[in-house]
């Protein structure tokens, strides 16, 4: 069951007018863009990620979160790659984001070998579902031909879905891109690997209301003692903490169990179940614990492909970068 953003007939009508030019703008990109010009790229691209993964796991998930902070920024054109004074890396809500290192050694080995031909949002995009497959999760097709952006500005990243946004604001947001409430369960379980920080979720924890134990009451009670244990009241706001307390490194359906019982880390995840529009794709993807869920991995592709088409730079509107970190010089 799928449900609508809004009963609020302009914001459906907005959705379906960004759907549309989104699909429009998806369509410079197929699977095998590269099958005669880079045939080798895919292979490249996947090793290279690989090898950054065997030294440090977490640059999976980081991997995975960059995609997204720069698909919702002018859609996926590797903006957020650009180094700079005033770039969307130094926005607030990407201070955090990392893995840039190994999108920049990815491009390097591509060029070696095919120059001037593959842009860095195609490897962007694919480095993400390498970084999937490498969690145990499912691989998709990923259609490539996209073109980098030649803008990038901090402050066009001010409108990024963020972990305080209400459930309807975070519908909202998915909506302006054309992606429907299945979209948004379905990016949002991405949660199922990587960590967060204690600063992100501690308010949840400590006087957040009039309840006996002064917590968040969309947290189960016992969840709340080992919260506070791994975040404590003073402690170091820095500290990560799993995002899916059960599997951290596994692409599964364990994140959804976890929001069943109230043990969503952070709010905007927790009430992907409270809220009645979405708890219905929540409980679909259940599966069984510990397992990966068939039905949510294969979705996952899908939401992952649509969004990777999410205002496509072709022509003349982009161009391919030399280095990724930097607009090629005029």
């Amino acid at each position: 069951m799928d449900c609508n953003y809004s009963k609020n007939k302009f914001f459906l009508v907005l959705a379906l007018l960004n759907m549309a030019a989104t699909l429009v703008k998806g369509q410079g990109t197929r699977v095998g863009f590269y099958s005669t010009s880079c045939p080798l790229v895919e292979s490249i691209v996947s090793s290279t990620v690989q090898s950054h993964l065997q030294s440090d796991p977490s640059l999976g998930p980081a991997i995975l979160r960059m995609h997204f902070h720069d698909c919702f920024v002018h859609g996926c054109d590797a903006s957020i790659l650009i180094n700079g004074p005033d770039t969307e890396k130094t926005a607030p809500p990407n201070l955090g984001v990392r893995g840039y290192e190994v999108i920049d050694d990815a491009k390097a080995q591509v060029e070696a070998t095919c120059p001037g031909v593959v842009s860095c949002a195609d490897i962007l995009a694919l480095a993400a579902r390498d970084a999937v497959f490498l969690a145990k999760g499912q691989k998709w097709d990923v259609p490539t031909g996209r073109k980098d952006g030649k803008v990038s500005l901090a402050s066009d990243a001010d409108n990024l879905p963020a972990f305080t946004d209400s459930i309807e604001e975070l519908k909202r947001k998915f909506a302006a891109f054309g992606l429907n409430a299945r979209d948004l369960v379905t990016l949002v379980g991405a949660h199922t690997i990587g960590t967060t920080a204690c600063e992100f979720f501690s308010y949840r924890l400590f006087n957040f209301s009039a309840t006996s134990n002064g917590a968040d009451p969309s947290i189960n009670p016992d969840f709340v003692s080992q919260l506070r244990t791994l975040c404590p009241s003073n402690g170091d706001g820095t500290r990560r903490v799993a995002l899916d307390t059960d599997s951290v490194d596994s692409f599964d359906a364990s994140f959804f169990h976890n929001l069943r019982k109230g043990r969503g880390i952070l709010a905007s995840d927790q009430m992907l179940w409270t809220d009645g529009c979405t708890r219905s794709i929540v409980e679909s993807y259940l599966g069984v614990r510990g397992l990966p869920s068939l039905k949510f991995n294969v979705q996952f592709g899908k939401s992952m492909v649509k969004m990777s088409n999410i205002e496509v730079k072709t022509g003349t509107n982009g161009e391919i970068r030399k280095i990724c970190s930097a607009i090629n010089e005029v």
